[in-house]
């Protein structure tokens, strides 16, 4: 990211969601981007997975520079390399949860096996359910099941576990953390969970749009070690 700025225009108002932001991340890192709501997290994520536009400044992946106005090459980008994992799950209510991912297989060039996905998140005997039929916490760990499917080179996930309680938010992480290590994939999370940096290799704190600090741990701890 090289001087990034984004304004949201709506009518005559301008809200600048980013502030000349610039940082690099490297292949295999587990990053976590911090910061409190309305602090620019969501669209920073959204820029960097090819969905929003930037107002100012360039993205490069793979020392590629991105270029948004060019529809097919953007759509090509997320197809290829990227994989979401959203709050709210996204599954399709009609689809059973291995159906789920195995759309994802269907879809990508080197994926996954569903079926394995699918017990390693713990849920094998639940293939047949509907998404109506899983609670919170099992729809986001197929969720999570049908973005590793994909085996994407960048995993982005906004507040992955904001909307579950904690002993299944630290199980969800930890799936998160394992794909980083086994698989030497990018991951980067958005929380406004302080807790979940320990687990990061660097942690980005954002306010107002911008970069304030960035922090190193030395030790990164797996979820199973933080005390949540």
């Amino acid at each position: 990211m090289k001087n990034i700025s984004k304004v949201f225009r709506v009518g005559e108002i301008e809200v600048q969601a980013l502030r000349d932001v610039s940082f690099e991340v490297e292949e295999g890192e587990f990053i976590v981007i911090l910061g409190p709501s309305g602090s620019g997290k969501s669209t920073l994520l959204n820029i960097i997975g090819g969905i929003e536009t930037v107002s100012e400044g360039t993205v490069l992946y793979r020392e590629k520079a991105l270029e948004f106005a060019r529809k097919a090459e953007m759509s090509r980008y997320r197809k290829e390399h990227i994989g979401f994992v959203f709050q709210f799950y996204n599954l399709l209510p009609n689809l059973s949860a291995l159906e789920n991912i195995e759309i994802m297989a269907e879809l990508s060039e080197d994926p996954l096996d569903p079926g394995d996905l699918l017990q390693r998140v713990g849920l094998s005997d639940r293939a047949d359910h509907f998404p109506s039929k899983l609670s919170g916490g099992q729809q986001q760990r197929v969720a999570i099941a049908r973005a590793l499917c994909k085996n994407p080179d960048l995993l982005l996930c906004d507040e992955p576990t904001g909307a579950l309680d904690i002993k299944t938010g630290a199980q969800i992480l930890q799936l998160l953390w394992d794909f980083n290590r086994e698989y030497k994939k990018t991951v980067l999370i958005i929380t406004h969970n302080e807790k979940i940096a320990e687990t990061a290799d660097r942690v980005f704190y954002v306010r107002d749009g911008r970069i304030d600090h960035v922090s190193v741990n030395q030790r990164r701890s797996a979820p199973e070690e933080v005390e949540w």
